[in-house]
C-alpha cells in the first residue's frame, strides 16, 4: 500500500509541479510575502477537490459532457489574457516590492480561485488523469493512491509559496521586478495560447 501511495504522491508532483498560471500566481505572492497562507490553502484545497472528486468518478461524468471543457477553456483564456495585460501594465512601471500597493485578502483569494478552476488543464490533470489513474489502483487502493496525489500537491503549494519568501531580497529591486512581471505576462500569453489552440 506504501508503493500506491508514493506511486500517487510521485504522479500527483509531476503534473502539478508543471509551471503554469496557478503556480506563477503562488510564486509572486511569495515574493511579495502577501497573505501567502491564504493563497496556498486555496490551492491545496482546490486540487484536493479535484483529486478526490476524480478518484470518486466525477472524471467520466467530464468526459461525457465536452461543452463544460469548452466553456473553461474559453473563459480561462480571456482571464490569463487580462492577467498578462495586467503584469505588462505592471511591468511598464516598475517598482520595488515595498512601493507596490498591498492587495485585499478578498481580491488575492479570488484571483487565486480564478486561476485555480478557470484553466481546464486543471481539470484535466487532476479529475481525468489522476482520477483514471486511481481508479485503476481498484477499489481498495484507489484512496490510498489519491492520499498520495493530495499529498504531492500539499507539498509543492507550500514549498513553492513558503520557499518564495526567500526570494524577496533578490527581487525587491524595481528593474528586477520589471522583468518577473514581463516573464509572468509572456507565460500567461502563453497558456492563454495554448489554450485556445488546443
Amino acid at each position: 500500500m506504501m508503493t500506491v501511495w508514493a506511486t500517487g504522491l510521485l504522479t500527483g508532483l509531476a503534473l502539478i509541479v508543471a509551471i503554469g498560471a496557478q503556480n506563477a500566481f503562488v510564486l509572486r505572492q511569495g515574493i511579495r510575502r502577501e497573505h501567502v497562507g491564504a493563497v496556498v490553502a486555496v490551492c491545496m484545497a482546490g486540487d484536493a477537490a479535484l483529486i478526490l472528486g476524480g478518484t470518486a468518478g466525477i472524471g467520466a461524468l467530464v468526459t461525457q459532457f465536452p461543452e463544460a471543457l469548452e466553456v473553461l477553456r474559453w473563459g480561462g483564456a480571456a482571464y490569463l489574457l487580462w492577467w498578462a495585460v495586467r503584469s505588462f501594465i505592471s511591468a511598464s512601471k516598475p517598482s520595488s516590492l515595498a512601493e507596490q500597493p498591498p492587495k485585499s485578502k478578498n481580491s488575492v483569494i479570488a484571483s487565486a480561485v480564478a486561476l485555480t478552476f478557470l484553466n481546464p488543464h486543471v481539470y484535466l490533470d487532476t479529475v481525468v488523469l489522476l482520477g483514471s489513474l486511481a481508479n485503476q489502483q481498484g477499489a481498495g487502493a484507489r484512496w490510498i493512491f489519491a492520499s498520495g496525489a493530495v499529498t504531492g500537491s500539499v507539498l509543492w503549494f507550500s514549498a513553492l509559496g513558503y520557499g518564495a519568501r526567500t526570494l524577496a531580497g533578490v527581487l525587491s529591486s524595481p528593474g528586477t521586478w520589471r522583468w518577473v512581471d514581463v516573464a509572468i505576462g509572456v507565460l500567461m500569453l502563453v497558456l492563454a495560447t495554448r489554450l485556445v489552440m488546443h
